[in-house]
């Protein structure tokens, strides 16, 4: 982000009141926020009540690779997150074809391509799990896909890979032996690092507490992920691999987002990605529209990125199973950005904030912030 007192006195004049139009594409521009849209977010959305999707109805709608590229353009992102599955083929072989589609419209509606996830969850040959699988062979077809992912984001431009590891974890107690899965992620991800290493290609894990599984996923929590990410760098060398943040997840088990992010730079394990979106403290993993919920939580959020010089790409991640996908992103994208313009004037504040910590006192914080907040 591009933040300096210049910047920040903008707020109080340029960027006073709700930014939309063209304040808010300038906002964006002016202070370096780079947001983009996973494709996902552009598609049909489908759940076990209406397996068909909620937007099969309109004949129109198509839910391709190129029409969603096209959507997250029209809902005004800079950037699109892809996940590898959709350019391979059943054989889980790479369809140049597709890829070569998806660049020339990468080009047309200039969007640039940041971030590449790793599926290993939708077909049903993961579902005992991808990389921590109690099959040695069903294991090294996980990496093998893991490491065409890698190739797939090097040819297409992405800066970064991903794994979410849905399928890897336990539905019941006793189901697993919680030290060898765990022994078994650890390796995987060595591997996946080298060579996301290899291709000059960050990589990070994503945390999430559960769902699809019942019990755990593998990796339930950012500590976790951290703590993943230190035993794998200090094997490999350097600091190449760290975490992803999702907003949502992080309220699955309702920890405080923000102290994360200095968690995490506490440590030296890189943030790789955030995602934001919304989620019901102690819920699942709704996919709501980003600003949604508790704004002091999220201006919070935002405030650590800024103090802790986060400088990647903040990517919506969300499922708005009833609503019109570009409509969605664009109303994200707004509401993200006035959050984000809170968190930057509570930040041209930050030394009366700094005096009012020091007290230890609540009443003395929010004396601070309040009147950027409400």
């Amino acid at each position: 982000m591009k933040i300096d007192r210049e910047n920040l006195a903008r707020l109080e004049t340029e960027y006073r009141g709700y930014l939309k139009g063209d304040r808010l594409e300038r906002f964006f521009d002016d202070f370096g926020i780079k947001l983009a849209a996973g494709h996902w977010c552009a598609g049909d959305f489908a759940d076990r009540f209406a397996p068909v999707g909620y937007l099969s109805n309109e004949p129109n709608f198509k839910s391709d690779v190129i029409s969603q590229i096209e959507r997250v353009a029209q809902a005004g992102m800079k950037g699109i997150e892809f996940h590898e599955v959709i350019f391979i083929d059943r054989n889980y072989k790479k369809d140049e074809v597709v890829i070569q589609r998806a660049k020339e419209a990468l080009a047309e509606y200039k969007l640039i391509p940041t971030n590449m996830n790793t599926n290993l969850w939708t077909d049903p040959k993961w579902k005992l799990g991808g990389i921590t699988n109690v099959n040695k062979s069903i294991r090294e077809d996980a990496l093998a896909i893991a490491f065409q992912g890698i190739e797939i984001a090097k040819e297409m431009g992405c800066t970064s890979v991903s794994l979410w590891p849905g399928s890897d974890g336990w539905d019941y107690n006793f189901q697993v032996n919680y030290g060898q899965i765990l022994d078994r992620f650890i390796e995987g991800c060595i591997a996946i690092n080298k060579k996301a290493h290899q291709e000059n290609l960050i990589f990070g894990v994503e945390a999430k507490l559960h769902e699809p599984r019942e019990g755990n996923i593998i990796i339930s929590t950012t500590h976790k992920a951290a703590l993943v990410a230190l035993m794998v760098n200090q094997e490999c060398g350097g600091t190449n691999m760290g975490v992803c943040v999702d907003y949502g997840h992080e309220q699955m088990y309702a920890s405080e987002p923000a102290d994360m992010l200095y968690t995490l730079k506490r440590v030296n394990v890189p943030l790789t990605n955030f995602h934001i979106n919304n989620a019901k403290l102690h819920s699942n993993d709704e996919d709501r529209i980003s600003g949604t919920g508790d704004n002091w939580r999220l201006a919070d959020f935002c405030y650590a990125a800024i103090d802790t010089g986060y400088k990647g790409w903040f990517g919506e991640d969300q499922f708005t199973y009833r609503m019109q996908p570009v409509k969605a992103m664009a109303l994200s994208r707004e509401l993200f950005a006035n959050i984000m313009k809170k968190a930057l004037q509570i930040y041209a504040d930050k030394e009366a904030l700094e005096v009012a910590q020091a007290s230890g006192k609540a009443e003395a914080t929010i004396d601070v912030v309040k009147e950027y907040l409400i």
